[in-house]
């Protein structure tokens, strides 16, 4: 009996320790074939023999076009383009066939203002035929990540988020190289054509719009339609033509710029008093070159990285606009005077603290553009990024201007919109009343040799504002204007000198009472 249990014990001993030795045996096995990363091959294994019996149960292959690629900062090319030939293919659709399918259309203005341009919806679909090979098209939408996309850095991470787009190109294996071989390159040739056909040019603006305005990224826009052109723009002949010249050599430069080294770009600066017509020649300009225009509200951009996006999200063929840049931000050449009065305003903010806390709670919103910031985007390395494009600013006094911000090399060429003069007197007469010469040219003539009007000023009073009125009511008007502006001058300028006479008198009086009290 005790034979028995004794070797019941031991046969218990021995399956313990047997067990414990092939536990240890299966760790140290199990530690060999992590070194040996195996369960990395069954893992691969295992997803190709998934992608195969994908395969199987669908043969398709498909090819996603992102309007935004990773980190991209600008809205892709190919995107464009593959729109632009999905709308032609849609408007072509017909039944069932080809290109049919579509229920959900969006409908978008046309360059003829009795048609519109018409694309598939989110989440539909259109088929296409190309040399025998049927594919399909597929408009998706995704949400917007939280931390990325063009409307989280415009709007500071707040506010609404678009969501991202694409298109996905489905079509069969057995047609895997005539697709990715012509056919895409079909699609982004056709696309580019139909968007020259149908381009309207566009007035941008960086102000966030509501659902009236057409939001293209962090820009909105409207249809450029300003009827101005230089053949009714009231400037010298001689500097119009020159300014003409110029524009026509930089849009037919593009070899001579690649050649010297420098971004096809150039910028140019309007300056001269209120009304001589700077807005008028950005319109004139942009309809000579056939360009879009950007017009940039400096006050409303954020930071120096928000500037830095707006330039990135500008086409070519382009004019970027920032009027009144010497009202805009503080970009005058004062940075001393700029830093001794914000020194000055803190020393005050220390004596009034609820103040100070006002101040800032105010600015919390404002811009923080800098002019190093202007500069950079003027010519540093991102404004090489694309190419045919003009940029202006127009100030009405340049003289406030930092000169590092309108140095040659950045505004190359100035452009000085002064009153009017006798000759463009004459045109304006041509364009508003139709008339060559008149009895009263020449008073107007020497009128305008003594006073300064604008021609804007010049072109109202030659307005005919009733019925009945003709070139001689109005050329009569001008004359009365100008020899009011005339005697206005003249008391200003008489009014002007009696302030000076009184500030020199009033000055000498102090300067002989210091004597007095120096001698007493």
């Amino acid at each position: 009996m005790e034979a028995s249990s004794s070797s019941s014990l031991w046969g218990g001993l021995n399956s313990g320790i047997v067990l414990s030795l092939l536990a240890v045996a299966w760790t140290m096995l199990w530690q060999a074939l992590q070194g040996l990363q195996l369960h990395h091959f069954f893992d691969r294994h295992s997803r190709r023999l998934s992608r195969r019996l994908a395969a199987i149960l669908d043969p398709d292959l498909t090819v996603t076009i992102a309007e935004y690629n990773g980190g991209r900062m600008r809205r892709s090319d190919a995107y464009k383009e593959a729109k632009a030939y999905l709308e032609r293919a849609t408007r072509e659709a017909r039944g069932g066939g080809a290109g049919g399918g579509v229920r959900h259309l969006r409908a978008e203005p046309d360059k003829d203002p009795d048609r519109v341009l018409l694309s598939m919806d989110d989440d539909e679909e259109i088929t296409d035929e190309f040399r025998g090979a049927v594919v399909t098209w597929r408009a998706c939408t995704a949400p917007q990540r939280e931390d990325t996309g063009p409307a989280y850095f415009w709007r500071g991470g707040a506010g609404q988020r678009a969501e991202r787009r694409s298109y996905k190109l489905l079509f069969s294996e057995r047609h895997r190289d005539l697709v990715l071989g012509e056919y895409l390159t079909h699609v982004r040739r056709e696309g580019r054509a139909v968007m020259v056909k149908n381009r309207q040019r566009k007035l941008f603006t960086n102000i966030s719009g509501d659902g009236s305005w057409d939001s293209d990224g962090v820009w909105s826009h409207v249809v450029f339609e300003h009827p101005k052109t230089f053949a009714t723009l009231a400037m010298d002949p001689a500097k119009k033509k020159e300014v003409m010249d110029d524009l026509d050599a930089f849009r037919n430069g593009k070899d001579y710029y690649a050649r010297v080294g420098k971004a096809w770009k150039r910028g140019y600066l309007l300056y001269g008093p209120p009304g001589t017509g700077k807005s008028t020649m950005i319109a004139a300009m942009a309809n000579h070159l056939d360009y879009d225009v950007y017009d940039i509200e400096l006050t409303s951009v954020r930071t120096n990285t928000d500037l830095r996006k707006l330039f990135i999200e500008t086409t070519s063929k382009s004019i970027i606009v920032i009027e009144d840049i010497d009202c805009s931000l503080d970009l005058t050449g004062k940075r001393k005077r700029k830093k001794k009065k914000k020194e000055e305003e803190e020393e005050e903010g220390k004596k009034d603290g609820d103040k100070e806390k006002e101040d800032d709670s105010n600015k919390a919103g404002s811009s923080k553009v800098t002019l190093s910031g202007v500069l950079n985007f003027i010519d540093g390395l991102w404004s090489a990024c694309g190419g045919e494009r003009i940029i202006v600013f127009t100030t009405n006094h340049v003289e406030k201007l930092d000169p590092a911000l309108i140095r040659r090399g950045r505004m190359d060429k100035h452009i000085e919109m002064s009153y009017c003069c006798v000759e463009s007197f004459k045109f304006l007469a041509k364009v508003y009343l139709d008339v060559d010469d008149h009895p009263r040219f020449d008073a107007v003539a020497a009128l305008l040799r003594e006073v300064d009007m604008t021609p804007a000023d010049v072109a109202e009073n030659m307005t005919p504002k009733a019925p009945g009125e003709n070139a001689d009511s109005c050329l009569a008007a001008l004359v009365e204007a100008l020899e009011k502006a005339k005697v206005d001058a003249a008391l200003a300028k008489k009014k002007k000198a009696k302030g000076n006479k009184e500030d020199a008198g009033a000055a000498d009086d102090e300067d002989e009472e210091e004597e007095e009290e120096e001698e007493e």
